[in-house]
């Protein structure tokens, strides 16, 4: 569904980005580098005031529905935990030309990143999904690798996606209300590579948060940036207790 008028300014979609990178930090969801934030924003956003550094760069793969239309995405080897604080060098703006092949790539003179998230193919094949397919005019999508959620995943019975999700979704009430189409899960496949992005176009077309074994889980949201942080946190809480019970011996009833 697309986002309803009035829609944030290119200030206030930044800064809810540092907001979300910082509250996945405190969840210890990002150590170092890792993790990676992109939104589409389909309204006019003037991004050369933040942005004035321009560059034409081939896009990984087509991406027709997106023509014309912005994504803020994080920098390869960025802190997600300091795009609140430095948004300037750490954040690009992709605007995508007519035909889907290439785009204009704005950044800032502060720019602290060769080139945008390794995992650009997946954020953008998703935002090209979505949007073909509902004519949303914004999506956020957020990588982390939520530790209990991990490691969870290091366990085969938890790749099972029927079980996982029996095991996740009992603890707590607010978590089927989070999650009320569970837990996509995925085998472990290579970080950005043609595997893992078409599994993950086909697991969020099904699911708002999906699970890349062994390595971490993406979520979407057409809410906000935020919306897509909640979702990885309800299901890291509930990741959480099902890591307590199993350091318990399986205790909870």
């Amino acid at each position: 569904m697309p986002l309803s008028q009035p829609y944030p300014d290119l200030d206030e979609l930044i800064d809810s980005i540092g907001e979300a990178g910082q509250r996945l930090n405190d969840l210890k969801a990002t150590e170092g580098a890792a993790g990676n934030i992109s939104i589409f924003i389909g309204w006019h956003v003037e991004v050369q005031r933040r942005f004035p550094q321009v560059e034409q760069i081939d896009l990984p793969q087509p991406a027709p529905a997106l023509a014309g239309k912005v994504l803020l995405v994080t920098g390869s080897g960025r802190r997600l935990r300091d795009i609140r604080t430095d948004p300037a060098g750490t954040l690009a703006a992709v605007v995508v030309n007519p035909g889907g092949l290439t785009a204009q790539m704005y950044t800032s003179p502060r720019r602290l990143f060769k080139r945008i998230t390794g995992e650009f193919n997946t954020h953008l094949a998703a935002h090209q999904d979505e949007v073909a397919r509902t004519n949303t005019n914004f999506q956020a999508l957020v990588h982390a690798q939520p530790p209990n959620m991990v490691y969870l995943s290091h366990i085969e019975a938890y790749r099972d996606q029927a079980f996982l999700n029996r095991k996740l979704l009992r603890w707590q009430p607010e978590t089927i209300a989070m999650l009320p189409m569970g837990v996509g899960v995925l085998p472990f496949l290579v970080p950005g590579s043609a595997a893992l992005m078409e599994a993950t176009v086909s697991g969020l077309r099904e699911h708002d948060i999906v699970l890349w074994s062994k390595h971490g889980v993406i979520s979407r949201s057409e809410i906000s940036v935020d919306h897509a942080a909640d979702i990885i946190e309800y299901a890291e809480a509930a990741a959480r207790y099902e890591y307590m019970n199993l350091a318990a011996g399986c205790r909870a009833d």
